[in-house]
C-alpha cells in the first residue's frame, strides 16, 4: 500500500479515481484541486498560489503513475 502526504494528509494512491484541474477557489482563498477517493469521499487541498497547486498535483499524478 504506497501513500503520498500532501498538507498533512496522508493518501493512500490505490484509493484516488479521479483529480481535478487546478481552479481558483470560492472567495478569493487561493488555488485548489479536488481529489475523489473509493467510496465517494473528496479532499479539495488549497494552495496560496496556482504554482504550488501546480506543482503539487503534477508530484501527486507522478505518484500514482508510480504506485
Amino acid at each position: 500500500m504506497k501513500t503520498y502526504e500532501i498538507q498533512g494528509y496522508a493518501i493512500v494512491l490505490d484509493k484516488v479515481v479521479f483529480l481535478t484541474r487546478v481552479f481558483e477557489a470560492e472567495d478569493g482563498e487561493g488555488f485548489q484541486f479536488n481529489i475523489r477517493f473509493n467510496g465517494d469521499l473528496r479532499l479539495a487541498p488549497r494552495f496560496a498560489t496556482r504554482p504550488e497547486a501546480d506543482l503539487q498535483r503534477s508530484l501527486l499524478i507522478k505518484a500514482l503513475s508510480d504506485a
